[in-house]
């Protein structure tokens, strides 16, 4: 009998894996799925990953669940994704600072090549916020009183894009911080406390307290207007800045089309419920759809602005 050679095996073994992945991208899923979102929960896309996650179950008739694995910047839970099987059963709800800058820092096992994007779902709707009684109301009034006057920013690291962001149209318009601190939550309690005078948040962790007048926004950071706060004008009409921060569903590079095919009809289903629209004007999210070649041409377009950004942040 003649011998299998090693490139016999290897092609055998390949054979073999496409064989296993067309059965699996047929019965997809057949086994639970696992949504892996890299930040504690209670956020934006806790909450909407979750609203896929229940309709992936009532789709599929198969176990959906959303596993919250924070650290790192959000680096912990996507390298939890990043070391799946290209199967679909592992997908990460990832913000757009996880394949940019946490990439172009060099802090991750991981880069942008090593996942594809099912879809984007979610403008994230940063903001920088103040206490109510600030005396200043838009960022022009912030760097003219921070001339003369101590102020602090709190932020999520300066890793994070939103940060960047922000550091960039301080020095645009002059404002100065006296001091800057990262830290882990940035909610109404930030600013009561009296922790930060300044936070660049999203507006899900300070929604109560805008809601009650006891915090006000100076900024979005948001292609539009938010709907909660429309007198507020975002901050590429305040700088001319326009990069803002996405969320969406992406899989381990290499997973069949036609499981990313599924993923993304079931999710853009979800998407459509009254209670992710009543989200939406409740926020002020952009919740939307963006598919594959459009979110990859989008992610590409981002990957370039960080890295200007970064630049400008080891200056």
């Amino acid at each position: 009998m003649k011998r299998v050679t090693k490139a016999m095996k290897a092609a055998l073994i390949a054979a073999g894996l496409m064989t296993t992945f067309a059965a699996t991208s047929a019965n997809y899923p057949n086994r639970p799925v696992k949504f892996v979102v890299p930040w504690p929960p209670g956020d934006l896309e806790d909450i909407l990953t979750r609203v896929i996650a229940e309709e992936m179950s009532k789709e599929t008739g198969k176990p959906a669940s959303v596993v919250n694995k924070p650290g790192g910047g959000g680096v912990v839970g996507a390298t939890d994704v990043s070391r799946s099987r290209p199967d679909g059963l592992v997908i990460g709800s990832f913000v757009a600072d996880i394949l940019t800058t946490q990439v172009l820092f060099g802090t991750a096992p991981f880069d942008q090549n090593s996942f594809e994007p099912v879809g984007i779902f979610l403008d994230y709707p940063f903001a920088i916020a103040v206490k109510s009684d600030a005396p200043y109301n838009n960022l022009q009034e912030l760097a003219a009183y921070s001339k003369n006057n101590k102020v602090t920013l709190g932020h999520f690291g300066y890793q994070a894009l939103p940060t960047a962001i922000t550091f960039k149209a301080a020095d645009q318009i002059g404002i100065k911080f006296s001091s800057d601190a990262p830290f882990d939550v940035l909610d109404c309690s930030t600013l009561a406390n009296g922790d930060a005078d300044v936070i660049n948040t999203t507006t899900q962790l300070i929604l109560a307290c805008l809601n009650s007048g006891d915090v006000k926004l100076l900024t979005s950071i948001s292609r539009d207007r938010l709907s909660i706060t429309p007198d507020v004008a975002t901050l590429a009409e305040q700088t001319g800045i326009t990069q803002t921060t996405w969320n969406g569903l992406f899989v381990k590079k290499g997973t069949p089309q036609k499981i990313k095919d599924k993923i993304a009809g079931i999710a853009e289903k979800a998407l459509q419920a009254d209670r992710v629209k009543e989200i939406s004007m409740n926020t002020g999210a952009g919740v939307y759809w963006l598919g594959g070649k459009d979110a990859e041409a989008l992610l590409a377009k981002d990957f370039e602005q960080a890295k200007s950004l970064l630049n400008f942040m080891n200056q």
